[in-house]
């Protein structure tokens, strides 16, 4: 294999690892807010790509018009979801709420199957199907888009997180939602929000990952359960380690298809989590934990 090779896995490892960033961080959102791990969020992804097909080819509203209405709804699922799933039952343990997040998902994958149906789809390639030539290597225009597109909402969300107040709030939440409450920060409008913005980023990655990949009602669940491995590796609670273990895992699992065989390609974002979880339990870049007693 020459350099061209190599450097064409580690296009498509970026490529499919920002995805996997994107879920992972949907994960991390709420984690930090809610303490729950929310299996749900693949189909947030789903969504974002259905959802975006279904607008365009039943309404006929243009693709940029419908992968804003795709986004929008997606982000009105998962603030119901809080509201209606989530809520009522938040004072139950913790794994009581992630087996109601699993409900979640199971529901929203057969809601989609009854009004979609379980036919594949795809969207047209934002800015033509032509590839660029870098060094020998096919770039697809939408692996640029993808790339932009992660790079901007990880920006975005670091000067949310960092400059404005309703940020600064829901990071509170996450350190200790007793004292954010004395203090006067609304818990239960943060918890909400958490579920918007880890719908809106996760319905964003479905929109612009199904012109390469295509997409249907059940990707939801590899996507789901990759982002969550992403999120590990990562580490668990810090939002840009998780995107960052999603570039990691997308890379390694590209280059691990090229060299043993695809056939595994699903398989080796498990190996990796089973490794580091040996070695690194708290993640790449998590801080290992420390309680006084």
């Amino acid at each position: 294999m020459g350099l061209s090779s190599y450097l064409q896995f580690l296009i498509s490892g970026v490529t499919m690892g920002s995805i996997y960033g994107l879920t992972a961080l949907g994960f991390t959102i709420i984690f930090n807010t809610t303490g729950i791990i929310n299996f749900a969020q693949g189909e947030f992804v789903m969504l974002g790509g259905l959802l975006s097909v279904f607008f365009l080819k039943w309404f006929d509203a243009g693709l940029p018009l419908s992968i804003v209405m795709a986004i929008l709804t997606t982000t009105a699922i998962g603030g119901a979801i809080e509201r209606f799933a989530i809520r009522p039952v938040r004072s139950a343990s913790v794994i009581n709420l992630i087996i109601v997040t699993i409900g979640v998902s199971i529901f929203l994958r057969g809601l989609t199957v009854i009004i979609l149906g379980k036919d594949t789809f795809g969207l047209p390639h934002f800015s033509g199907s032509v590839p660029l030539n870098l060094a020998g290597a096919a770039v697809m225009p939408q692996s640029i888009w993808i790339l932009v597109i992660t790079i901007l909402l990880l920006v975005l969300l670091r000067l949310f997180f960092t400059r404005t107040i309703y940020g600064k709030g829901m990071l509170a939440c996450s350190y200790d939602k007793k004292a954010s409450y004395l203090v006067g920060i609304g818990v239960n409008g943060m918890i909400l929000a958490s579920f918007f913005i880890s719908a809106l980023v996760g319905a964003i990655g479905g929109a612009i990952l199904t012109p390469v990949t295509m997409t249907s009602y059940d990707v939801g669940i590899m996507l789901g359960l990759k982002g969550f491995s992403a999120c590990i590796i990562g580490g668990l609670g810090n939002p840009f380690g998780a995107a960052a273990g999603g570039v990691i895992l997308g890379v390694l699992e590209s280059f691990g298809a090229g060299f043993i065989s695809s056939a595994y390609k699903d398989a080796f974002a498990f190996f990796i989590l089973l490794i580091l979880l040996f070695v690194k339990p708290s993640g790449l870049f998590g801080q290992s934990k420390i309680e006084r007693v």
